[in-house]
């Protein structure tokens, strides 16, 4: 085998490479994590979920309606006392 042709972590695999991910953790641990989060707020992911598209759905029909103007005369002769 050619060792100089490849990087470090295709000669070994994903399983016994030494890259790791965000903060320095590896794919495993960012797995488990995700998993814990998951399981923590499983019940909760529902609501945030349609709260979010709500959110979204207000953002739209907002943009899509035409800026109201304020047309009102502005009373440019106040009284003087």
């Amino acid at each position: 085998m050619i060792t100089g042709a490849f990087p470090a972590p295709l000669q070994r695999g994903w399983a016994g490479s030494k890259m790791r991910g965000m903060f320095g953790l590896g794919i495993w641990e960012l797995l488990l994590i995700l998993l814990i989060i998951l399981l923590l707020f499983s019940r909760k992911l529902p609501d945030l979920g349609s709260g979010l598209a709500k959110g979204i759905r207000n953002f739209r029909r907002t943009m899509k309606e035409p800026d109201e103007i304020d047309i009102t005369p502005k009373d440019e002769k106040k009284e003087k006392k």
